[in-house]
């Protein structure tokens, strides 16, 4: 492969591409369920607006961090995270004015088919947009000289809020919007805990304050645990709101962070994280393909 593909491949993280999408959707088919109005060109467009927009929100935090992250001293998290495992911004395989147009590009594209939505749906989903943007550069810049972990508890705000995003695309602010906040939003803090401990090493070496070099290796654990129970306790409400498919795969799910939660737990350590981080992504996956497909049995 050229290698100008493989560091854009890298930059986008492309090979989580269908995750962003799947998510965002999975709020959008439960507007359709709520307020009956399913249309397949929400849906693309939603889809796209996924994508590009999450797409941005990588190539922000690649830029923000592009010195520090010459620091790292350890690529198992990078491996994971990238398909060909390099930073290409730090590295320099991509330039700073390269990755500019690139995020700009991804930004543009995101607005403009947000901006195709119907009013006041446009609106709702380009306020998020900006808001989680900014609270992305917000955490990147806190957690360098923080003393208590409010970086992580704002920047995971935005990820808590984007299956709301969805929603919004053909919905309304209501309860239902609410409640699949309220169950994200720990499993997001409980999922950045993983990637902090499983990345310890590197953000010593970059003088990043994350939950893991603040407070060590077993608070950690204990942080992603305690949050894995809020989000467990608040399944019920989220629940409440779905059909049997939807409940079955947030079942599926949980067993899934229980597992990982029992591991982390038991050896707190970066090479457990590493192992734990895939059961967090199938379980995210199990939701939102449990709720679409709860949807769509409702809908027909």
């Amino acid at each position: 492969m050229n290698p100008s593909l493989r560091s854009l491949a890298d930059l986008l993280r492309i090979h989580f591409f269908f995750a962003w999408p799947l998510l965002f959707c999975s709020g959008l088919a439960l507007a359709f369920v709520q307020y009956g109005t399913f249309s397949w060109e929400t849906t693309v467009k939603a889809i796209l607006i996924a994508f590009f927009g999450f797409e941005a929100g990588f190539v922000i935090n690649d830029y923000v961090d592009r010195k520090h992250d010459r620091r790292d001293v350890d690529g198992r998290l990078t491996r994971y995270w990238r398909p060909f495992g390099t930073r290409p911004l730090a590295t320099g395989a991509l330039s700073d004015r390269q990755v500019i147009a690139i995020g700009a590009l991804l930004i543009a594209a995101a607005a403009a088919l947000t901006m195709t939505l119907p009013p006041p749906h446009n609106f709702f989903v380009l306020a998020i947009g900006v808001y989680s943007y900014t609270a992305e550069i917000l955490y990147q810049y806190t957690k360098r000289s923080q003393h208590l972990p409010f970086a992580q508890l704002l920047g995971r705000t935005d990820f808590a809020l984007f299956p709301a995003a969805g929603y919004l695309c053909a919905g309304f602010p209501d309860l239902t919007a609410l409640l699949y906040v309220l169950f994200f939003y720990p499993f997001a803090l409980a999922h950045l805990g993983v990637n902090d401990l499983a990345d310890e090493e590197n953000d010593h070496a970059r003088g990043m304050r994350s939950v893991a070099v603040l407070y060590g290796r077993s608070v950690t654990a204990w942080w992603i645990s305690g949050f894995s129970l809020l989000h467990f306790a608040l399944a019920p409400l989220f629940a409440s709101q779905l059909g049997m498919a939807g409940q079955v795969g947030l079942l599926l799910g949980i067993v899934l962070l229980l597992a990982g939660n029992f591991r982390v737990l038991r050896s707190p350590d970066p090479a457990s994280a590493m192992r734990v981080l895939p059961l967090f992504h199938v379980a995210m996956i199990c939701y939102t393909l449990a709720i679409i497909v709860d949807a769509a049995i409702r809908i027909v």
